[in-house]
């Protein structure tokens, strides 16, 4: 069984979802035959890669809040990674992560992709640092287990690894994604948003079988629950 999950590393409900996921498979009694790949999705593509614009200032003029209910807001997505054990730190530096899916490529072809993105989240969302800036994106990705001369290769060279990021985010939107987390499972189910565990514990059981009706995106669940999602216009906080 594969289970494919596009995400962006800027994406909280991204960062969330995949601690939801892994606590769903940990419960899941076939997860030895789960293959898990990562998938590249920009949230902001046009976003410059190194910034000073904090994400709580973004916030505030995405949405057109004040500064004070945009950090609210992100005081719930807070909330709701501390729930699932995560650090969250929400003086975070907003930028683009075209790079970042590029290196997650090349990690992939070194068998450190799972290694690399829980780095990214953890140096942007516990640590805050400022992965726009290339010392700290090569000391990450080094730190992860990439070779030093190849990570300096990939960043020098803005062809490497672009094709399979923009490819891999129109198959996106040829799947149906709006937004991300977007799990797919077996190419025959989907899931939107950060769902609870249950619900992806469920969802590769019901796959397992192969003899459920296809998952119904988060977007159309009566039980969506506590899911996430973020997406053009944004990140959703759910019951808000």
């Amino acid at each position: 069984m594969r289970v494919e999950i596009w995400s962006d590393i800027a994406c909280p409900w991204c960062y969330i979802g995949k601690a939801r996921f892994e606590a769903g498979l940990a419960a899941f009694a076939h997860r030895g035959g789960v293959e898990v790949v990562h998938r590249s999705f920009e949230l902001d593509p046009n976003a410059p890669a190194a910034t000073d614009v904090p994400v709580i200032e973004m916030l505030a003029a995405k949405y057109g809040v004040s500064r004070v209910q945009a950090e609210a807001m992100e005081a719930r997505v807070a909330e709701a990674a501390a729930g699932e054990g995560l650090e969250y730190r929400s003086d975070r530096i907003h930028g683009n992560t075209f790079d970042l899916h590029r290196l997650l490529h090349l990690a992939r072809e070194h068998g450190v992709q799972e290694a690399l993105l829980d780095a990214f989240y953890r140096a942007n969302f516990a640590e805050a640092r400022r992965l726009g800036e290339p010392a700290v994106l090569r000391e990450t990705a080094v730190g992860a287990g990439l070779p030093a001369e190849e990570v300096a290769r990939v960043l020098a060279d803005p062809g490497a690894y672009a094709e399979e990021v923009r490819a891999e985010e129109r198959e996106a939107a040829e799947l149906g994604a709006t937004g991300v987390p977007f799990f797919v499972i077996d190419r025959r189910y989907g899931i939107s948003g950060g769902q609870p565990a249950e619900v992806f514990r469920e969802a590769l059981e019901r796959a397992y079988a192969d003899g459920a009706e296809p998952l119904r995106a988060a977007g159309d669940a009566e039980d969506a629950g506590d899911a996430g999602m973020c997406g053009d216009d944004g990140c959703a906080v759910p019951g808000r």
